[in-house]
């Protein structure tokens, strides 16, 4: 056990610490409003929340580097595609009451494996490990950029082809949606039938 470890226990927590424990509280909160609330925008907006409340703990980790990309990659790119996919495929602002799934408790039960076992991985890799917040940084930004551009290139390529084709499907979705328009197939969205395209030389009949 190191001189940090010995300095203080779970029982004398330090300010950081404190900072820690309520910036995850918020952001455990801000999780479960995203998959909770049946507006999409709503959910959007809080997973901004969500990842920026990632990046807030990585900067209390002293690992600004992973911060940065945090912000820069998720909260900079990711939501802002989905924004864009949300506003090309026409969702509906306010509350959708087809927005959920009737697989709610098998998706609950595979989230509360899946913490499980991170947990678990994560306890059993850090058990005697402990950081020293107050001390000089583990590591530099060189360091952890070699690793995760070299190491974890191909995760960052797949990723980038996954967003792509999100993007490209909301870009058809939106496309189909304006045809069945024109065609006077009702609008799902807003539930009323849509007015049919005009032919060239009909004329309207009589009253």
């Amino acid at each position: 056990m190191s001189l940090a470890a010995a300095q203080h226990g779970f029982l004398s927590p330090t300010g950081v610490e404190i900072a820690f424990l309520l910036v995850g509280l918020v952001t455990f909160g801000a999780a479960l409003v995203t998959v909770t609330t049946r507006q999409l925008v709503h959910a959007a907006l809080w997973l901004v929340v969500t990842l920026g409340g990632l990046a807030v703990e990585y900067l209390l980790l002293t690992a600004e580097f992973i911060a940065w990309v945090q912000v820069l990659i998720y909260v900079g790119s990711v939501v802002v595609l989905l924004l864009f996919g949300l506003m090309l495929t026409k969702a509906p602002i306010g509350r959708s009451p087809d927005a959920d799934s009737g697989n709610r408790w098998i998706a609950l039960a595979v989230a509360v494996v899946a913490a499980g076992a991170l947990v678990w991985v994560v306890v059993d890799a850090f058990r005697t490990t402990w950081i020293d917040l107050t001390g000089p940084a583990a590591g530099s930004t060189r360091v952890t950029g070699e690793s995760l551009f070299q190491n974890w290139v191909l995760p960052f390529e797949a990723l980038s082809v996954l967003l792509l084709a999100a993007l490209v499907g909301a870009i058809v979705l939106s496309r189909k949606a304006k045809a069945d328009t024109a065609s006077g197939t009702p609008d799902k969205a807003s539930g009323t039938p849509a007015t049919p395209a005009t032919v060239p030389g009909e004329k309207e009949g009589a009253r």
